[in-house]
This record gives structure tokens, sequence and C-alpha cells, in this order.
């Protein structure tokens, strides 16, 4: 341990008081040679967040002082919150008056103004700004006389970017920009830049999603240190490394993907044993023989953390020669693999399994569409073509039944939300939005995806070994509170709420009721934002969501961090290499990756979500004028969000709508104290589009009377 650590541990003890530099110096009996080193080592401290000085000069840890360090989230109207960097610590909210200079993505330390009571939650005020988010920010240039301005693109940073003339490269007003900080904001004055790179107008083709890769920092291209590693490797498969693994080249073994995908990283295999069970093998590319640690490539990887998939190119975690070539599982090529058997019961137990390094050579490369025309519609030309694995595919949909029945029993939460399916043209323009089908073979793959993370995740466990584990802890009481007395108003009742807690179970059972009816896709949206984000842990804390104990994720190694991260841990300990030694290795980084991995997820979600809003917007410009039937999403003070059948969602702003309309908070509503009109969450209504803008990603509506 550290003199740092030491201090924080020190600061942290309960007997401890606010203490002096020259205190700390006598108790740490500090020399006076020591003695300016230590007080600079104090100062940096204080400057990175971990301690904090009061008015006279005494320190200790934020906490001790009523502070709280976390990293501020801006919203797109003025206010923010305080994500706490202690886990367990609830979100603190901070209104636009004690925002100070701060802008999204800042770690700040926060002092509490409100306690938090039943019905809110804390507020705070930002004292401190340690460290800065945003070194660059993409915006639209606007030039002045004397001067030009750069406004953000991310509406959460409200604040334009001052640019001295001479730091403009000659950009042209409305050019889209990326623009370095270099003086910060401070009370009253803006932030400061230079213009670094010039990206074009936002018509011009890819820019539109080029800007969106640098708003949220996207790493593109490889450096040349990965790439030339990534092209070292030999890519013919060793006697030697075939001789130590199980040999699978002669069965039955296909993957099922999107008939786009080109990183297949999971294939499957399926036979009905003697005893009436079925064996079910998972095999996964095993990235991990490719990508050892330390190396190049695995620290890019972990700097990515994930692939991300944008409306019109993929920016992946492992260069296009692992992800695209070696590593993935294509057709009729030996591939080097982690798989996974288990014998499953007929009533979806997993009475059995083993974990084996293994060579396969998948005999298809099958896609969802192709597989769900087959099952479900008896497709006669599919059946004679896949005729060599006809048997296999209908034994999955057999077995992927079972395992969801059993998935439902015991509580397990299944959302089915519609999913957007944005089409472009070669130009990358828009031609199509439409919902992405959730048809039986991809709930098949899903479902033995699921018990292959299951099966792993529990005997992981049960071996003591350091381990990376998904969670999602049980949602927060208020916002839990919340939900249910929104769904009374629908005449539901939700059941079995002991001590502020509730059993996944019982919100399932509610996402059963309301299956088909007007109000399913509100209740089924209001519910997944009353409950907690899933992310990854060190500590098995079970997930929520699918009701189950221990889960992890390990089937998708090209494109997730975690998953190349447990093929490592779980190899070392088929192979008895699992010593002390590594043990206390792994335990040293897994939650720093934990975090990365979560952060970095959470930014290309994101990114991902700005990308698809971005082209709604441009598609729906066609449309201006026209009218279509849609449903109420959404119910804010400022409007009603009103979502098409092709999930495009627009506004109707208050301000346009008829008469006087009073915003009824508890009930999710709107209505009109002259024409007694109301308008609620799940109400069919019809809409004409008013206008769409690209450059916000808003859509206007208006209801046709």
């Amino acid at each position: 341990m550290n003199i740092k650590e030491v201090l924080v541990k020190l600061m942290r003890e309960k007997g401890y008081k606010p203490l002096r530099k020259q205190d700390l110096v006598m108790i740490f009996d500090i020399n006076k040679y020591q003695k300016k080193d230590f007080y600079k080592l104090i100062d940096q401290m204080e400057k990175e967040g971990y301690i904090v000085k009061s008015s006279n000069n005494k320190y200790s840890v934020p906490e001790k002082m009523g502070y709280i360090k976390g990293t501020i989230q801006m919203s797109e109207m003025g206010y923010g919150f305080l994500i706490p960097e202690e886990e367990g610590l609830k979100d603190i909210f901070i209104s636009k008056d004690s925002i100070d200079t701060a802008m999204d993505g800042d770690e700040v330390v926060v002092s509490i103004i409100n306690e938090a009571s039943e019905s809110k939650r804390a507020e705070g005020k930002i004292i401190k700004i340690l460290t800065r988010a945003n070194k660059t920010i993409v915006g639209r240039y606007k030039d002045n006389k004397t001067f030009g301005f750069v406004v953000p693109e991310n509406r959460k940073i409200k604040l334009d970017v001052y640019v001295p003339k001479k730091k403009t490269m000659k950009a042209k007003t409305d050019q889209v920009v990326v623009v370095e900080i270099e003086k910060w904001p401070k009370e009253g004055k803006k932030p400061e830049g230079k213009i670094i790179e010039i990206l074009g107008y936002m018509s011009d083709p890819g820019v539109d999603v080029q800007a969106i890769i640098k708003q949220f920092d996207l790493p593109e291209a490889f450096p040349n240190k990965v790439e030339l590693e990534a092209e070292s490797i030999d890519e013919k498969i060793s006697e030697k490394e075939i001789s130590r693994r199980l040999d699978l080249r002669n069965i039955n073994i296909f993957t099922i993907d999107g008939k786009d995908a080109k990183d297949l990283d999971d294939a499957i295999s399926i036979e009905k044993l003697d005893n009436g069970n079925y064996k079910l093998g998972v095999h996964i590319a095993d990235v991990t023989h490719y990508v050892k640690e330390r190396s190049e490539l695995d620290k890019e990887a972990l700097k990515r953390a994930t692939s991300t998939y944008l409306v019109d190119r993929v920016i992946p975690m492992l260069p296009r020669k692992l992800s695209n070539g070696v590593c993935s599982l294509n057709p009729n090529v030996d591939r080097l693999t982690l798989s996974v058997f288990m014998e499953v019961s007929n009533q979806g137990k997993v009475v059995d399994h083993e974990i084996k390094e293994t060579i396969i050579n998948t005999v298809e490369r099958l896609n969802y569409t192709d597989i769900s025309n087959l099952l479900e519609n008896d497709d006669v030309e599919l059946k004679t073509r896949y005729s060599n694995i006809l048997k296999e595919l209908k034994l999955g949909e057999e077995l992927a039944q079972i395992l969801r029945n059993k998935r439902d029993q015991r509580g397990a939460i299944d959302f089915d939300f519609d999913e957007a399916k944005v089409i472009l043209d070669d130009n990358g323009k828009v031609i199509d939005i439409a919902k992405y089908d959730r048809r039986v073979a991809n709930r098949m793959i899903e479902e033995f995806m699921l018990l292959c993370n299951e099966t792993v995740s529990e005997y992981m466990f049960w071996t003591e070994s350091p381990f990376l584990y998904r969670i999602h802890e049980e949602p927060d009481e208020e916002r839990i509170n919340v939900f249910i007395r929104f769904v009374n108003n629908f005449g539901y009742t939700i059941r079995g709420i002991e001590n502020g807690e509730i059993h996944p179970k019982e919100l399932q059972k509610l996402l059963s009721q309301v299956k088909g009816k007007k109000e399913e896709a509100v209740i089924n949206t209001l519910m997944l934002r009353s409950l907690k984000k899933a992310r990854y842990s060190s500590v098995p804390e079970g997930h929520f969501g699918l009701s189950a104990e221990y889960y992890s994720h390990f089937t998708s190694p090209i494109r997730r961090y975690p998953d190349l991260q447990i093929h490592r841990i779980i190899k070392e300990f088929i192979n008895s290499k699992l010593n002390e030694k590594r043990s206390f290795h792994y335990k040293g980084i897994l939650s720093k990756v934990a975090e990365q991995s979560s952060t970095m997820e959470r930014k290309a979600e994101e990114a991902e979500r700005e990308s698809i809003k971005m082209k709604m917007a441009e598609y729906m410009k066609q449309y201006i004028g026209k009218e279509f039937d849609g449903v109420i999403s959404g119910v804010t003070s400022f409007g009603i969000f009103v979502e098409l059948d092709n999930t495009v969602e627009g506004l109707v702003h208050v301000n346009k709508m008829k008469g006087y309309y009073v915003f009824d908070e508890e009930n999710f509503a709107m209505h009109s104290e002259e024409s007694k009109l109301e308008y609620k969450l799940g109400d069919f209504v019809r809409i004409r589009v008013k206008g769409s803008d690209v450059a916000k990603r808003e859509i206007d509506f208006e209801f046709v009377d």
C-alpha cells in the first residue's frame, strides 16, 4: 500500500477528525527532507479530489466533509445529475444554478444542499471541477467579423466555444468542425479554443456520422503497432495446437447471425441423447489464442472495450484481420474455439456440463431470416436447402422453447421492444426505417447464449476463481414506487413488495398482462426506466432482470472485452495454470477492467442511439406535411411524444397544441380545461409531420383534429 492509499485509509477511519498538513507530518513521522514532497503529495491529492481542504485548512476525505466526488451527467435542459464514484450512493440532482462551469462528463466534487427525502433525491452544488472530460468539442462553426464561435453538436454542452480569427483554419459558417479547448470557461466567460479539424458540411456524404464519431471520441484507425501485430498473426493452425484440442470438425456445427454480420463469434451444435436429454454445444471463437495478455492488441482492445455499431459502419474492438478473419467462425474453414457442452433435461435444467478447448469447421453460415422462415412457415425450398442440418434446427427450436418456459417460470423479465433497422443507400442516405424482428431463430440463439453464460458463471463462481460478472442490481425503491403508482392508473396491481424490494417475477407478470394492449409499449418503457442499468463487476451480485444468481458475458469475445477477459481465466483454470500468483494478478485488475468496460459500453450505446436519431430526422424530412397514426410514448410539461409504427418518435410541443393544456405529472397525462380533451400515455393518435431538424435530432409533430 503506497502513501496515498495509507492517507485515504487513515482519513476514512471512524475516529479520524480533519487535520492540518503539519499535523499529518507528525503522524507520518515525515522528516524535514521529506516534508516538501509530502506537502506536494497532499496538494496533488486535493487537486485530484481524493481529499478536500476545509476553510480552516484541514484535510479529510470528501464524504467526511459532506462532499461527494463523481461524474456530472448533464441533461439537454441545463440541469444535471452527479453519478457518485463510490458504489451504493444514489445520484444527486444538480440544478442549472448549481452547475458552475462544469460540462457533461466532467469529474467534480459536490456539496449537498438539500438531503434526500422519500419523494425527492438529494440536491447538490458543484464546488470543484477536478477533471475536464471534453478536451475537444464537435460543432458547427459560426463566423463573425472579428472572431468565430462553435455551437456544440452535443446538446448537453450549453456553452459555445469562442475561437480567435487566427485559429479558425479558415472554416466557413455552418461547417462541422472539431475545436480543441485551450481555456476553460470561467464565471461570465465562455470556453476558448482553436479549430483542429474541418469535417465539412453536414449535407456532405458521411459527415453526419463522422461528426458523431468525433463527438464521442470513438477510436477509428488502429495504431500502426496494433495493425502490425495483427498482420503478423499466422492464420494457419499448427498440428501441435490441433493435437492438444478436442477435434470437432466431423460434427454438424453451424452459425446463425444477421445477414450483414461479419464478426461471427458463436456457433452451435445439438443432439438428442439416449436418455432423452439434449446435448447442446456452444462454440465460441478462441480470441485469446491470438490476443495475448499485455500485447499491443490486448491493450487496444481494453481501451476500446467494445465494438460500436453505428448506422453505416462498425468500429471494431479488434482489427478486421481478427474480427472478420482469423477469429470469425466463417463456414468451411478450421477455427479455434472454446466450447461449452451442456446436457439439458426436458425441464430445461443443466444436469452436466464441460468446457473444452476445441477446433471446429462450421458446415453452414445461416441467417435469422431464412431459419425463421424455415421453422415458422415450414418453407419447403429452405428445408431442402438445409436438409443436412434440418434435424438439428428442429431440436434447437424445441430446446429453446423449453429454456424460454423455464426462464418465464423463475421470473426473468423479457422486454420485447421494437428496434429500428435503418437502411441506407451507397452514399449513406437513409432510404427506409423498419422494425427489427425478433423471430424464432433470433430467440433460439438468444436462449442458448443466455444458458451458456449462466452455466459458465455459476461454474466459475464455485471454483472460487477471480471472475468478471455481468450484474443487474435491484431497482431503486423510489423509482419502483413511482412506476407502481403509474400502473395503478391503468388498473394493474403489483404485489409481493417487501421492505421496498420487488421480485422480478412480479414485473414479468405485468408484462404478460399488458401484452398486445395499447399501453404495452408505454409500460415496457417506463418499467425499463425504473430499473438500474446492468454493468460489469468482479463481485457476483446477481442479475435482477434475468432473475439469475450468476451471470457473465462469455459468448462474444470478438466484440466485447469482458468476454475475452474471462476466456483467459477459464483457459488457465481448465489447464491447471490458475495458481495463487495468477489469481492475485486477476484480482488486482478485474475491477478496473469492469469499470472501463461499463464506461465504454455506455459511450458506444449513446453513440449508436445518436446515429439512429440523426438518420430518423433525415428520413422524416421527406414526409413533412404527411399524416401518420402513432401512439403516445411520453408526456412531459413541454409536450407529448408520439411514436410511429416504424419506431420513429416525434414531439407535439405544448405551445403548438390548440387551447391551454395542463400537465398531470402523476398520471403522465395532459388535459385541456376548456375542451375536456385528455392525452395519456398509450393513447392512439393521428399526427402530421410539422418539421425535422437533423442537427438537433428532433422531429416535430402536430395533432390532426
